[in-house]
């Protein structure tokens, strides 16, 4: 069975030797076509090649092209999870033809492709054409030899593609998979075509026309070709299953969620793993591609699918931020093809965490105030629109999640009413303004920097100053004021706030003038303008006002103790593993540091050891920490460490830190850490208090990253470090260096009982320990042999092995076993080969299941599996499945 992976390099391979150039993937934030939101096939990249626009060193091209569609009016979001093939995330296989050849060709090379090297079944392939196009009818019927009914002329748009109401476009052609007769549904333009059974795996669009503004339409100069194959949906009927989420991939990423969760993949949150495998490669892709979490644009966008994945790991019980702990299993699947990946993980970690981190702190609230309004209305009335408003306006609820939380309770959101509380209360839409990334956004910065001039910062030597309200901005546009109860961006002639730069956050405070008081929660800076992002507490800011500002002190002490740390740690790695080490990215927070840096293998827990003992040596010493304004030159002959993500002007900051010989005066040649830095630090390295290592793990190729925490934080994890072991030694009644020797011990016998519980299951159940007393031996139904046994003491992940011996015992007949699991229920069903002609291990487990609780169930005809609530309807299933084998 191929992967997709295997899959994808096949597809490649096989245009790349028919002479098409492999184009990677082009970003999801399209660079040449501003009417999209995201990349959403493989065509754009493309675009102005086909108009003639822009010229390639190659006629034909092909590409996996990594597409969203979660934004506009390419929106699968409420899908996603529900369904089997609606992502938000997808890869789309294409060759491309630019002017070179064209249908002639075309056809053939698709037909290749999925019979030769795919190697599916000819006889299950059917084609779509537009109803005027004879030439592609004629070369499929000619080349593939499909008869004229599995050639199937649709007149509508469906099998017609424009570019857009003018300019290129073209007939379609379609190619169907069918699935058989067994599964419902209908061939393209029938009543049934929604049915499952013909399902559509590759779209070729023939580029022939253009379309003026009359609507009347010529010959293209260029005739192209443009083709599009979902992987998920081919990779899912190459690998035998009807559901994307059934490929190699997908799986992974489920498995990896219910690792994480403490929760089965095919159990009860079944849907829930599903969203949050698909959520966790758009997201991650997006963050790859420089799209972070905002409050509009496609910032939004990516912040809504973000939440929506978050709420779903709720669901599932997650107490605990859970979705940036997938990306390495994200990374192993896919960063082989897309190296972006791999590059971006520690971004993507970092963003994934964060935002899972904040939204935690409202989910439950939301959710909370969500059951109150429900609980206030008649059964299947819709929430108001202004409950489902104060959700998002209050607790950072995007509509669609809302209505994803209340279609699992049959309920729908008053859309009006959301629509008219948005329009009322617009001013309220932003909760946090962070920036789309476009330039339309970042110009009124720019307007206010021109009118009052850079922002003054004091922070370096005050935590508290008064400054002057510059102006006030909101949605992009500067305002006349602000009143309790808004958000506003806030920008002053001076302040003590530092923005957020250099891998330190922004600080947080309060600000108060003559008529109002705001809570400012973060600070960025764009074209010298700090931006202080403000709730209005009390009262009303006006331009033109005094304001005194004060920083948080506690918060900005412990960014201060965590960014100093950071550099102290900087020259301790170089010092243990030599002068190739350099930043490679950091977070300097209030609650812990982060810091990357360049090293090519993981650290030895004796490597780790003598870094942290020499971070806390020059904490114990006390030393002051000096600060110097000098030419970068002039700094960089010092030897001071230039910080990654930092820009440098004419002047830079220089921090010392440390001397080699301890007695505090630090002079050329003696200074232990001398960075650029443009960051708040302690006074003395005492203040940081204590420095401890958390993790050291890989963040991309080369690089590495230390996590740590530093004072009342580090204490407390060691105090917790030490209950913990001494917990453990209680119970062990070990002590110190015995407690590693008694574990493995104890693991050891664990593993060693676990096998024998195990095999003696299975010895039990082959040798006819059904719980029911039933009989080992089968009984004939209606000419069938069959063997049906409940059985405890097995699990589920038992029964298929079970199977395989009881129909290799039978030689011929149907094997029906379930399995009591504490009231639950596993089922399984096989058949022997010369019966499943006859009888389908699927269709026997569909018949068993309703009476256990549940529904559904699938696999192969000679073996299927499902599970119900209620092992108690054991005799009723078995009956059923006799009157299936009876009546086959």
């Amino acid at each position: 069975m191929p992967t997709l992976n295997e899959i994808r390099s096949t597809f490649l391979g096989f245009f790349e030797r028919n002479d098409h150039a492999v184009v990677e993937s082009s970003p999801l934030v399209p660079r040449n076509d501003p009417t999209l939101m995201f990349t959403n096939s493989g065509m754009v990249q493309f675009k102005n090649v086909f108009t003639g626009v822009e010229q390639r060193p190659y006629s034909r091209a092909t590409t996996s092209q990594k597409c969203v569609r979660a934004g506009g009016k390419h929106n699968d979001l409420d899908n996603v999870g529900y369904t089997a093939r609606h992502h938000t995330f997808f890869e789309m296989l294409g060759n491309f033809s630019f002017g070179d050849y064209f249908k002639e060709q075309a056809i053939p090379y698709a037909w290749d492709l999925l019979t030769k090297d795919f190697g599916l079944d000819k006889s299950k392939l059917l084609v779509t054409v537009y109803h005027t196009d004879d030439e592609a009818a004629e070369i499929w019927k000619k080349y593939a030899g499909l008869s004229d009914d599995r050639i199937i002329r649709i007149a509508s748009d469906d099998n017609f593609w424009s570019m857009g109401p003018t300019g290129p476009c073209g007939p379609c052609s379609e190619i169907f998979y069918d699935h058989g007769p067994e599964i419902w549904g209908g061939p393209p333009g029938s009543a049934e075509e929604d049915g499952d059974r013909f399902i559509e795996i590759w779209n070729l669009v023939f580029m022939q026309n253009e379309r003026f503004e009359d609507g009347t339409q010529r010959d293209l100069d260029m005739q192209s070709i443009d083709t599009g194959m979902g992987l998920e949906r081919i990779g899912a009927l190459l690998q035998g299953n009807h559901d994307n989420y059934d490929t190699d991939l997908m799986r992974s990423l489920i498995e990896a969620s219910a690792n994480v969760t403490d929760g089965a993949p095919d159990g009860p949150g079944n849907v829930h793993h599903r969203v949050i495998a698909d959520h966790l490669r758009s997201t991650s892709f997006l963050i790859a591609d420089g799209v972070m979490p905002s409050n509009e644009g496609r910032g939004y966008v990516l912040r809504r699918i973000m939440r929506r994945a978050m709420r779903h790991a709720h669901l599932l019980g997650a107490n605990d931020p859970v979705m940036y702990r997938l990306v390495p299993a994200l990374v192993a699947q896919m960063g082989q093809a897309f190296p972006e990946l791999g590059r971006a993980q520690g971004m993507i970690e970092e963003t994934l965490n964060l935002e899972e981190t904040r939204f935690k702190q409202t989910l439950e609230r939301g959710l909370r105030l969500l059951d109150e309004e429900l609980e206030k209305l008649p059964e299947g009335k819709p929430l108001p629109g202004e409950a489902a408003f104060k959700l998002y306006d209050t607790f950072g609820f995007p509509l669609d999640l809302t209505q994803d939380a209340l279609r699992e309770r049959g309920r729908q959101v008053d859309l009006p009413g959301f629509n008219a509380a948005m329009d009322a209360q617009k001013a309220k839409a932003r909760a946090a303004w962070a920036g789309s990334g476009e330039a339309a956004d970042a110009g009124v910065w720019f307007d206010i920097a021109e009118a009052e001039g850079a922002t003054d910062f004091l922070g370096y030597d005050t935590e508290t100053a008064e400054g002057q309200i510059a102006a006030l901005v909101r949605d992009g546009k500067t305002v006349d004021a602000a009143k309790a109860g808004e958000t506003v961006q806030v920008v002053v002639n001076q302040t003590p706030f530092y923005a957020e730069a250099g891998g330190q956050v922004g600080d947080a405070g309060t600000l108060r003038t003559a008529e109002g008081a705001a809570r400012i929660t973060d600070c960025r800076k764009v074209a010298g303008v700090f931006i202080h992002f403000a709730e209005v507490t009390e009262g009303r800011l006006v331009p033109g006002e005094a304001a005194q500002l004060e920083v948080d002190h506690a918060r900005r002490t412990a960014i201060r103790a965590n960014h100093s740390a950071t550099h102290l740690l900087h020259e301790a790695l170089r010092r243990a593993l030599g002068d190739h080490v350099a930043q490679r990215g950091s977070l300097n927070a209030p609650d812990r540091l982060r810091f990357d840096f360049s090293h090519q293998k993981a650290l030895g827990r004796d490597e780790l050891t003598r870094v942290e003992r020499e971070v806390n040596a020059y904490i114990r010493r006390n030393e002051p920490v000096t600060t110097r304004i000098m030419p970068p030159d002039d700094a960089r002959e010092l030897g001071a460490q230039a910080l990654f993500g930092e820009k440098y002007g004419d002047e830079v900051r220089v921090v010392s830190m440390g001397t080699l010989d301890g007695s505090g005066k630090g002079t050329d040649g003696r200074t232990y850490s001398i960075e650029l830095c443009g960051g708040t630090h302690v006074r003395r390295t005492g203040d940081i208090g204590l420095f401890a290592i958390t993790s050291e793990t890989a963040s991309s190729a080369g690089v590495r990253r230390i996590e740590a925490l530093t004072g009342e934080a580090a204490l407390d994890l060691l105090r917790s470090r030490d209950a913990a072991l001494a917990a453990v030694e209680g119970e062990l009644k070990a002590q110190g260096d015995d407690v590693g020797a008694r574990v493995s011990q104890l693991l050891s016998e664990r593993r060693r009982l676990e096998n024998e519980v195990a095999q003696l299951r299975r010895d039990l159940a082959m040798a006819g320990g059904a719980s029911d007393g039933r009989s080992a031996e089968p009984r004939d139904v209606g000419g069938v042999p069959f063997l049906a046994q409940v059985l405890s003491g097995v699990s589920g992940r038992d029964l298929p092995s079970l199977i395989d011996e009881m129909k290799s015992r039978l030689g011929s007949g149907a094997v029906l076993l379930i399995a009591d699991t504490g009231g639950k229920a596993a089922v399984a069903a096989g058949v022997t080969g010369d019966l499943v002609e006859r009888v389908s291990a699927v269709d026997m487990v569909r018949a068993a299941v309703p009476a256990l609780g549940g529904k559904g169930g699938g696999g192969r005809p000679d073996m299927a599996q499902g599970g119900g609530a209620d092992a108690a309807g054991a005799d009723e299933a078995i009956a059923n499945v006799e009157k299936l084998i009876e009546g086959a």
